[in-house]
């Protein structure tokens, strides 16, 4: 039977390209609906041609539910989750609420499917954007040659910031073309238009800022393997949507770069785009709105004995965000992981 779905944070950036992928996969459910904040709360929503309105977060919202498909802030998710799964749904946490929690698997489908076997607690948690694009493009590398060290910078686009930041970031390309003053920053650490910020995050420990240890962190779980150096530096730029990253790879054993082409195109949710002289590399602008991971500039690191580079670009808001969290709910529905009530 198909299973009841609720979306939770179903009026922000990510809910709203969840509703789309949902309907764009032809995800199959029984009964679906919409939850927010109390503040957006009897709003309606459009899905499928149809319109509901937007119920608040409370326990008995939950009641039937199989799948919750949640996108809120970390805040929100420490009590909503734990009360959906309190009502026997599966949670599907895009927050960072939960993702190092020992008892929580934090999945990529293409890379660990079968951690879905065991939830605890109910929470399956979505990994940070940044780091599902990244751990997408190294599962085929790692099988192949085992990985020594990651070295990865990223261009990460505003919608990181959700909605206000692409807003931001609009009024201030705006303000700039009229030759006006930019409006006071909200969103972003400073002024994103014609500017880069590798500073727009909290900051972590010795020296780095919390999104970088998100991406330390969440490859060792993610992968499996704590031996894996990353050293990360993770960087602001001015794209409304689309996360690009530069890695440099060291590995254990010798790869060349035909090898890893070929690995990553027999590679599930990858597509390669390596050929720079056609124009073949990819770009963020042309990119948005697809699921896949696209991989190019692949080619040999003379410095080190077995190295690779590669440019590794994503849609967040999707495979980084919305995509990634309802294939695991394709997952825990075609291989019959949901618990039976």
């Amino acid at each position: 039977m198909s299973p009841s779905v609720a979306v939770v944070g179903a009026t922000g950036a990510v809910g709203e390209i969840m509703r789309r992928v949902l309907d764009e996969r032809k995800f199959p459910f029984r009964t679906i609906k919409f939850l927010a904040s109390e503040r957006s709360a009897g709003k309606s929503v459009t899905f499928q041609g149809k319109t509901y309105t937007v119920e608040a977060i409370r326990p008995e919202a939950f009641a039937g539910v199989d799948i919750v498909l949640s996108s809120t802030p970390a805040g929100v998710s420490r009590e909503a989750s734990p009360m959906a799964a309190k009502a026997g749904a599966i949670v599907i946490d895009n927050s960072s609420a939960w993702r190092m929690d020992p008892d929580v698997p934090l999945v990529v489908p293409e890379v660990n499917a079968e951690a879905l076997r065991h939830i605890p607690k109910g929470i399956v948690a979505n990994p940070n954007c940044s780091t599902i694009q990244m751990v997408v493009a190294l599962k085929p590398l790692h099988d192949l040659a085992k990985i020594k060290r990651v070295v990865v910078a990223t261009y990460q686009a505003s919608s990181g910031k959700g909605a206000t930041g692409m807003m931001e970031l609009d009024a201030q390309v705006a303000a700039v073309g009229r030759n006006e003053p930019v409006p006071p920053v909200k969103a972003h650490a400073a002024q994103l238009a014609g500017n880069v910020l590798p500073h727009d995050w909290k900051a972590g420990d010795e020296g780095y800022t919390e999104e970088e240890w998100k991406m330390v962190r969440e490859t060792h779980k993610i992968m499996g393997d704590d031996s894996i150096q990353v050293s990360p530096t993770t960087v602001r730029v001015p794209v409304r949507i689309g996360h690009s990253e530069a890695i440099n790879l060291e590995f254990c054993r010798p790869i060349t770069p035909e090898q890893a082409r070929e690995a990553l195109r027999r590679a599930p949710g990858i597509v390669v785009l390596d050929d720079a002289s056609k124009g073949e590399v990819p770009l963020p602008l042309h990119l948005t709105g697809r699921d896949e991971v696209f991989v190019g500039r692949i080619r040999r690191d003379p410095t080190v004995p077995h190295g690779l580079n590669l440019w590794v670009v994503a849609d967040n808001l999707r495979k980084g965000a919305a995509t990634n969290a309802i294939q695991i709910a394709e997952v825990l529905v075609q291989r019959g992981w949901l618990p039976r009530k």
